[in-house]
This record gives structure tokens, C-alpha cells and sequence, in this order.
């Protein structure tokens, strides 16, 4: 029992460890938030590197940053009136259940483009944007990226709201692996196929070398 307590805890400062640098400011946030990252995910217990891999970890890999993927648009009306979405994690979390909550659409390259954003059903809600792109398998993730996940404090820099209003602000820079990236041992849910886009997504986090 004590074991699990302490795990519980280092989740709880791994999370609030990952919100403050959503919390960032100013114009070296970026910087900041990828020096920071490497911090955490070198030294605290709850890093996804698998801890042989640890004292050996020199960072993770990104794209160069890309005004252009810092994106203003409007989350409309959800495809299919918001119904329902069971996404299997494949591990102990087993099926989660989201809520269609709008549509993020914009152009890239010429394309329009579209992403379902997702409401977590039950208790706590929260945000989650999933998504694949031409380069997933390629130049990062086989199985794709996130942009945010409100329930896990990662949107405060890539996920900017006004209140009272439906535009968003959406910057593909702070995308990032999920944790199963890192290590096979990880179970996570993935975009669905209405999230994978067909262009190509050069900003955020790129593959993990030690998987490439």
C-alpha cells in the first residue's frame, strides 16, 4: 500500500510538474517548454524513458518551430451531433468512453483540414485532441501525437480559448508523443481514423530516437 501511495504522489508532481510548463510566458516559452520537458523526463520517477534508459538520455528531438502551424480557428458544430466514441487504451484503463465535442477546422498547405476534439465523458470532463498526419511512421509516431489533454494540464501553451467565444487558438508546436512512444509497457488511446490527416504536421515532438 505505501508503494502505491507513492506512486500516486509522484504522479500527482509529475502532472503539476507538466502543467507549470504549460504556464510558460514570454517569447522563449517554446524553448523553455522543450528544456524543461527533458528535465522531467531524465530524472523523475514518473518519466515514460524506461529508467535503464535514463542515464543515457540526451533529450527529446523536435521540429524547428513553425509560425505558420500556429493556427486561429473556431471549434463548430461536432460531426455526427456529438455522439459517443469508445477508444480502447489496450491496458488498464481498458475502453474510455469521449464525447464528440466540436471540430477544429483550418486550411495547411492549401488543404482543408479537419479534427474532432474530444470531451471525456464522467466525472472531471476534459479536452483531448489526438491526431496523425503524413509523417506519423515516418519522421514521428507510428501510432500519432496529441495536442492537448486538458485532464493532464498539457494545454496551456498549445490550446489558447477566449471566453464567451468559440475561436481557438491552436499551435502544433507544443504537439508531443504519448507515452507509449517511449516504452511498450505504456497503454494509450489513439486518434481515431476521422483524426488522421492526410498533410503533413512538421512541428512538435518527432520520433524517439531509441524506437526510430
Amino acid at each position: 500500500m505505501r508503494a502505491s501511495a507513492q506512486r500516486d504522489l509522484e504522479l500527482a508532481d509529475w502532472r503539476r510538474r507538466t502543467g507549470d510548463l504549460y504556464r510558460l510566458r514570454g517569447e522563449d516559452a517554446l524553448q523553455q517548454w522543450r528544456r524543461g520537458r527533458d528535465r522531467l523526463f531524465a530524472t523523475h520517477p514518473q518519466s515514460p524513458i524506461p529508467q535503464g534508459d535514463r542515464p543515457a538520455f540526451e533529450g527529446l528531438h523536435y521540429y524547428d518551430p513553425d509560425p505558420a502551424l500556429r493556427i486561429r480557428c473556431r471549434l463548430e458544430a461536432p460531426r455526427g451531433d456529438g455522439e459517443g466514441l469508445d477508444i480502447d487504451t489496450g491496458g488498464e484503463d481498458g475502453v474510455i468512453h469521449y464525447r464528440r465535442s466540436g471540430t477544429l477546422r483550418f486550411l495547411h498547405r492549401g488543404v482543408a483540414c479537419e479534427l474532432t476534439v474530444f470531451a471525456i465523458s464522467g466525472y472531471g470532463g476534459g479536452l483531448f485532441l489526438p491526431f496523425r498526419d503524413a509523417t506519423s511512421g515516418k519522421e514521428t509516431f507510428g501510432a500519432g501525437r496529441y495536442l492537448f489533454d486538458t485532464v493532464k494540464n498539457t494545454d496551456g501553451l498549445s490550446l489558447e480559448l477566449t471566453p464567451g467565444s468559440d475561436e481557438v487558438l491552436v499551435d502544433f508546436n507544443y504537439a508531443y508523443n504519448p507515452s507509449c512512444a517511449y516504452d511498450d509497457c505504456w497503454a494509450c488511446p489513439l486518434a481515431p481514423p476521422e483524426n488522421w490527416l492526410a498533410v503533413p504536421i512538421r512541428a512538435g515532438e518527432r520520433i524517439y530516437r531509441q524506437l526510430a
